[in-house]
């Protein structure tokens, strides 16, 4: 489950446009940064995805992607020309395909390595749908099958699309818009697949043509409910409608990095179903997966910055910048499902599961601290004489070398909360299965 949002220009403060996602997984599903080059292909070239090979374009651009370690796709990424795209599971009246094909991920790693634009990464996508369709597992720990919805931006537009099976539905955003774990178009589009309202008919969800509303017409009645996905998407956008004007950098931050929807003390161990858009995994089916990576794409006038985290849980992880042009520093291996002490995202889990021994005491804690090692980072993007490169390197430094201090620091910190057992429970089978040092 994930939250996505985008700004253009229209809505910003100082006439900038934002991407921002984050990515929710299985905890133990380590996600990785990684850039792949540009490259030429030959024409009879395949590409192998996640499952299956298809032909593979003469040209890809390089592309940043920030991936689930066992998939070929990603979970959020963008290339050389400024595209960005975050996708999301949905769920429909339609059941998803489960035999081995391609993902919604693939999809997402596709369109960035063939597209210039936002909407010729929607057309890359939509062309590839109709031909392949989409099926397959999209976990590393349980089955789990779903269609999937994006939102695609370049900077000047953006688009949200929705799709099901080898059906779709798109609308250019205006302003600003978020996507969650369900359906959002309704009565208005600007692009859609053929026989999509006759298939609807067909299957008596929609009376006639003229009443059509995608949302109403394939809107499942249980995951969608379950996932919040609906209060997660209004959240995000009330907080947009709201800052319409004065959105900045540090407001997306603070999106992704949100408990609004949940804020109480009892979150995150003392509920069964509780969401937000910084999400932290409890037991049962439904709380299970917490956000294992985030991405902001800030757009300015002479530059595009993506701004990562490359660990999980936004709310006390460090927003580094990095740019594809420039690389970025060494991180350590690429992470597998077991926990790695050289790896930046099992480094930062180690943290993160402390912390969530006694959250709101711990997380508060660290919060400044936090915000002193990003304002650090600032600092030295102000200063200009810096490279990119050496930028870049500098900043994943400045969180690689308080997190050992930090580890030690919430061990000693405590506001006499327990966790609920069954939460405790939860956990130390998670940590075991992985054998990561909580």
């Amino acid at each position: 489950m994930c939250d996505t949002s985008v700004v253009l220009a229209t809505a910003s403060k100082n006439g900038e446009a934002f991407f921002a996602k984050n990515s929710d997984r299985s905890p133990n599903e380590a996600q990785y940064l990684t850039i792949f080059p540009a490259k030429d292909h030959n024409k009879s070239a395949l590409v192998r995805c996640t499952y299956v090979e298809i032909p593979q374009a003469r040209h890809t651009f390089s592309v940043l992607l920030s991936k689930p370690y066992w998939m070929w796709g990603a979970e959020m990424g963008a290339n050389e020309c400024g595209v960005v795209i975050g996708n999301e599971a949905i769920f429909s009246k339609v059941p998803a395909g489960k035999a081995p094909g391609l993902i919604g991920m693939d999809y997402l790693r596709l369109a960035l390595e063939r597209s210039a634009t936002a909407l010729e990464a929607l057309r890359t996508i939509t062309d590839l749908l109709q031909n392949y369709g989409q099926s397959g597992n999209c976990s590393a720990e349980h089955e789990l099958y779903y269609h999937n919805s994006y939102l695609i931006m370049d900077g000047k537009e953006a688009y949200v699309l929705e799709t099901i099976d080898r059906m779709w539905i798109a609308k250019k955003v205006k302003d600003f818009y978020a996507i969650s774990n369900g359906l959002s178009i309704t009565t208005e589009w600007d692009f859609i697949s053929d026989g999509l309202i006759d298939y609807a008919v067909e299957k008596k969800w929609c009376r006639d043509k003229k009443r059509f509303n995608f949302k109403e017409s394939f809107s499942d009645t249980i995951y969608s409910k379950f996932s919040q996905g609906g209060e997660r998407r209004t959240c995000v956008m009330k907080t947009l409608e709201k800052n319409r004007g004065n959105i900045d950098l540090q407001l997306m931050k603070t999106v992704l990095r949100s408990h609004d929807l949940n804020p109480q003390k009892s979150f995150p161990d003392r509920s069964f179903v509780a969401w937000n858009v910084c999400m932290h995994a409890g037991p049962g089916p439904i709380r299970d997966s917490q956000t294992t990576g985030s991405l902001i794409t800030q757009y300015s006038k002479n530059a595009h910055t993506f701004w990562v985290t490359g660990t999980a849980a936004p709310c006390i992880s460090v927003f580094k910048p990095v740019w594809i042009s420039s690389g970025l520093p060494d991180i350590g291996p690429e992470p597998n499902g077991v926990y790695d002490t050289n790896c930046l995202w099992w480094q930062h889990e180690v943290l993160h599961r402390r912390v969530l021994k006694d959250y709101h005491t711990r997380h508060a804690f660290l919060k400044p601290q936090i915000e002193k090692v990003e304002e650090d980072i600032d600092k030295l993007i102000a200063d200009g004489t810096q490279g990119k490169t050496r930028l870049t390197e500098k900043a994943f430094r400045l969180e690689k070398t308080r997190l050992p201090e930090w580890i030690l620091q919430v061990d000693t910190i405590s506001g006499g909360h327990k966790n609920a057992r069954y939460y405790e429970r939860y956990w130390r089978k998670k940590n075991k299965k992985v054998n990561i040092p909580v």
